[in-house]
């Protein structure tokens, strides 16, 4: 947990390996072992669809984590990893909460409350969250809104919610995009559109995806995003100590509670 604030004091990137699916392990939980050794530190338990683990967020039946799921989630605690409710289904998130005796991550998500898609987390879940002390990050997705491209205030809408229902000490941000910024002319939404076409075909698009939405927010559409945002909030009378938490104070707690030092 000590290299993040280290790559940051010397001007550096840090990068940490995860997974966004256990997909790599197979039916082989001892395989963590190679990845730990390889350095990764975050495992997202599902995708959209189900797994071996557990049901993803575009599964009907819901229906939680396998045997085998929680056999992972005890292997990841056990190897100090990050286990990631991510992407999951309701059922899957409440029972790796539970099942989970270190602290989790939803490292990106929004809030069902605001809009009721199935990337989003329920209320139940973001309650149920901190019990364990764990973390919510809130993407900049087209999940926020129930059509149409997404913006600042969608955003805040999301943040502000997830702050009331699971607390200050409990959400962050988890853009599920890159850092840079982008120039939104007709190339970038001819790619949009086939990115788009692409997740429809595989089964994998969820509710809310549009080959007119964009994957970002355009009002935070460059490198000094967090700062920007972090502006708006403090506009909106939101005290600098609950800024810091949710652009990264959070996260760095987690990583130190789930890693160590």
């Amino acid at each position: 947990a000590a290299d993040p604030p280290a790559a940051q004091a010397s001007g550096r990137l840090g990068v940490t390996f995860g997974f966004q699916d256990t997909v790599p392990l197979e039916t082989e939980v001892g395989r963590l072992d190679l990845f730990d050794l390889l350095g990764l530190r975050i495992v997202q338990l599902t995708y959209n669809k189900r797994n071996l683990v557990g049901d993803g967020c575009l599964e009907p039946g819901n229906a939680g984590l396998s045997d085998y799921g929680r056999e992972v989630v005890a292997g990841l605690n056990a190897r100090r990893m990050i286990v990631d409710a991510g992407h999951a289904a309701q059922r899957t998130i409440a029972e790796a909460i539970a099942a989970s005796t270190a602290p989790i991550a939803i490292s990106h998500t929004g809030c069902g409350a605001p809009n009721d898609v199935p990337p989003n987390a329920a209320n139940a879940e973001l309650r149920a969250l901190p019990d364990k002390g764990g973390v919510a990050g809130i993407y900049f997705m087209p999940f926020l809104r129930a059509r149409g491209q997404p913006r600042a205030d969608d955003l805040i809408r999301h943040i502000a919610h997830a702050v009331n229902v699971a607390g200050e000490a409990h959400v962050a941000l988890g853009t599920d995009g890159g850092i840079r910024g982008f120039e939104l002319n007709a190339e970038y939404a001819d790619g949009q559109r086939r990115f788009c076409e692409e997740r429809k075909a595989m089964g994998i698009a969820a509710p809310g995806e549009a080959p007119d939405v964009f994957n970002l927010i355009p009002d935070y559409n460059e490198p000094a995003r967090f700062l920007k945002l972090a502006d708006d909030l403090a506009a909106r009378g939101w005290p600098a100590r609950r800024i810091e938490k949710l652009l990264g104070a959070n996260f760095a707690r987690l990583c130190a509670d789930v890693w160590g030092a």
